[in-house]
């Protein structure tokens, strides 16, 4: 099976690290030239900087997805570098979540502006080119809170289950465009934040030990997942290869969920 994306340039928000990062490594090595967005400007020139010695296709833009001014801004950029965005990853996000009367209207806020309306303004940028193309690939990433919420997950569990709303719209709408559009839906993966987590509590064992502590009696398989692993599923969809699904929203989390 063929997963190449050779002529293809990817765009991917919160692509500096964790599961960002990896797409983007893994998209530049199966031959697309990738745009990477990201907030801190020293964490994506390093990403970049790795790409590029792999010999991959990276470019670096600095944004702030949460704004809407900042993401126009740079789509300008995009276009005058690169021209088409052919494949759009909606990748940024925090984990963050709290009792649902603990979470004011500013806290409400930030995580829609963050999590669904950059999603929305970037899509709504990105179709227009996809649809006169007749090509195009759309990848919400999401959580599996998405599908089953969870006490004290507020706000994400609600920013994350409007993004599957979200993508089973516009697969519907962009269907006959040949434009598709997917979720990935993140369990337990290896990324930073459970590594400063480790930092902080586990510091009479070892990251591995501790990660498959948590792990145990949750995950049936029994282990975290890797961003590698995650990537690679990525990789397919946004390829010829994942022709002919859309309008789905996959869980990436080794069985944990407790719905498909």
């Amino acid at each position: 099976m063929d997963c190449r994306m050779d002529g293809r340039v990817a765009l991917i928000t919160g692509a500096s690290k964790g599961l960002g990062r990896a797409m983007a490594s893994t998209f530049a090595s199966s031959g697309a030239t990738v745009a990477m967005l990201a907030r801190r400007a020293d964490v994506l020139d390093e990403a970049v900087v790795e790409i590029k010695a792999a010999g991959g296709k990276a470019h670096g833009y600095v944004c702030d997805v949460s704004n809407a001014a900042s993401i126009a801004a740079t789509w300008v950029k995009i276009g005058a570098a690169l021209g088409t965005v052919d494949i759009l990853v909606n990748n940024a996000g925090v984990a963050a979540a709290k009792p649902f009367e603990a979470v004011s209207d500013d806290e409400w806020q930030a995580d829609l502006d963050l999590k669904l309306f950059a999603a929305i303004r970037l899509c709504r940028l990105a179709l227009p080119g996809m649809k006169a193309r007749r090509w195009g690939r759309i990848i919400n990433v999401l959580n599996t809170h998405a599908k089953a919420q969870a006490p004290n997950t507020s706000p994400t569990s609600v920013s994350r289950a409007a993004g599957m709303a979200l993508t089973k719209l516009l697969a519907t709408e962009c269907a006959p465009h040949n434009v598709l559009v997917n979720a990935l839906l993140v369990g337990l993966i290896e990324s930073d934040q459970w590594a400063r987590r480790h930092a902080k509590q586990g510091e009479n064992q070892s990251y591995e030990d501790f990660l498959a502590g948590l792990a145990k009696g949750k995950i049936p398989l029994g282990r975290f997942g890797t961003a590698a692993e995650f990537a690679n599923i990525a990789c397919f969809l946004c390829s010829d290869a994942g022709s002919y699904i859309t309008g789905t929203a996959i869980n990436v989390d080794g069985g944990m969920a407790p719905v498909v």
